[in-house]
């Protein structure tokens, strides 16, 4: 299977893209917490770099971090070694008994291997529900159709210190299918190393999402914001709460 999210792209992404774990954790923990749910343990898929992880653990929850990404794996066991870690699809990997299950930076959207899309979605509902316990929460966000005006391409240019990344992005809207191609420079030895990455998501509406939640037996709200955090535009979250 292709690799994403290698060496550099992880670390670009760590380093510079980090603000909407940091900015999302707070209103997460609310939830969490409004929920009845002070401690436990909490599933991240996703997980990234651990950066919200980080904040569970924190915040005394005990947590299992599942990335498709090697590298980003090895950047979240540095920065939270209290957790566990897997490096596993979000759509195959075990889930365990846990209080919450949270899913944060669109990771539901993506193609990354052939168990992605909308029926594997409810396969996975459905598992995340019996792994909840009762009361038990899943939250997480996704990219909604509309990302990009109707034909149009958009480029975006981002820099650090020893890094720049260029991304180019193109919405299929008759297959509601988000392309990012992604250039990676990262200074090393005195160069610059290039690399590229293609990235793929399947754009969900809210009420598709709804939908399947429904039928996996979750109480769902759908929300626009992490406590204070505005998600962004064309962006939703949703807590789903096993009632039962």
């Amino acid at each position: 299977m292709k690799e994403y999210y290698t060496n550099d792209l992880a670390y670009i992404h760590d380093v510079g893209f980090g603000e909407y774990a940091l900015k999302s954790a707070p209103g997460i923990l609310e939830i969490l917490a409004r929920a009845g749910l002070n401690g436990g343990l909490v599933v991240d898929l996703g997980c990234g770099s651990g950066l919200l992880a980080e904040q569970l653990i924190l915040a005394n929850y005990r947590v299992l971090g599942i990335d498709i990404s090697e590298p980003m794996i090895k950047i979240a066991r540095k920065r939270a070694p209290q957790a566990e870690f897997q490096v596993a699809s979000l759509f195959k990997a075990g889930i365990p008994p846990c209080s919450a299950v949270t899913s944060i930076g669109e990771c539901l959207n993506y193609l990354f291997d052939s168990a992605g899309g909308t029926e594997s979605l409810g396969t996975l509902f459905r598992r995340v529900y019996r792994a909840l316990s009762a009361g038990g929460v899943f939250v997480f966000d996704i990219a909604e159709p509309g990302q990009l005006r109707p034909g149009n391409r958009a480029k975006g240019f981002t820099e650090g210190d020893g890094w720049i990344v260029l991304v180019d992005k193109h919405e299929d809207a008759a297959r509601s299918i988000l392309t990012r191609r992604i250039v990676t420079l990262r200074k090393a030895n005195g160069n610059y190393r290039r690399l590229e990455e293609i990235h793929r998501q399947r754009l969900y509406s809210v009420s598709e999402i709804a939908t399947e939640l429904r039928r996996a037996h979750f109480r769902v709200r759908a929300v626009r914001n992490f406590g204070g955090y505005a998600l962004p535009s064309r962006h939703a979250a949703f807590i789903a709460r096993k009632v039962k």
